[in-house]
């Protein structure tokens, strides 16, 4: 069971409330410079040119002045409680701009992702967290990108690992 903080709480018990659920997302790559930082909230205007919205969160180690979570276009579909099934997420991201589908055919191995839902109000209280899943699909058309986020697919786990040779393992060979 997670925890949820009071004013969460409140705020999804109320018919109408002026509390926002922002999903935090960090996207790590080993060809990537520096993790990528994305909201599904324009909290706040970043810069005016060019003209960026987006949350300031110290979350995930993230510098607020600095690093961060720039707006995106997008909605989020969060992963289950239930004990027996993998965390799994969906990220739809409206297809703005040819370069979407560019840059997510362009990995030849699985992104890390983390994610947080936090209210906009306080930006620094994580609600939920899902760490070190991994980007495992993306299926798309002309209006929008689904990306399926969850752990890294048991199936592609290599079985046996090592082969049992004499000189591996001398201990079955005696």
């Amino acid at each position: 069971m997670r925890r949820v903080s009071l004013n969460a709480r409140a705020a999804l018990e109320e018919a109408s409330s002026p509390e926002v659920e922002v999903v935090l997302l960090t996207v790590e790559h080993t060809e990537l410079p520096a993790p990528v930082r994305l909201s599904t909230d324009p909290t706040e205007r970043l810069s005016v040119e060019p003209l960026l919205y987006g949350t300031r969160s110290s979350w995930s180690g993230a510098d607020p002045q600095t690093d961060p979570y720039l707006f995106i276009l997008a909605s989020a579909e969060f992963p289950s409680d239930l004990e027996d099934a993998p965390a799994a997420a969906t990220l739809v991201l409206e297809n703005v701009d040819n370069e979407i589908a560019h840059v997510l055919r362009s990995f030849t191995d699985r992104p890390v992702v983390h994610m947080a839902v936090v209210l906009a109000s306080s930006p620094d209280l994580v609600e939920a967290e899902y760490r070190n899943l991994n980007i495992i699909g993306v299926d798309g058309n002309a209006g929008e990108v689904s990306i399926s986020i969850s752990r890294a697919p048991i199936e592609e786990e290599s079985v046996p690992m090592d082969r049992f040779t004499k000189d591996r393992f001398p201990g079955l060979f005696r």
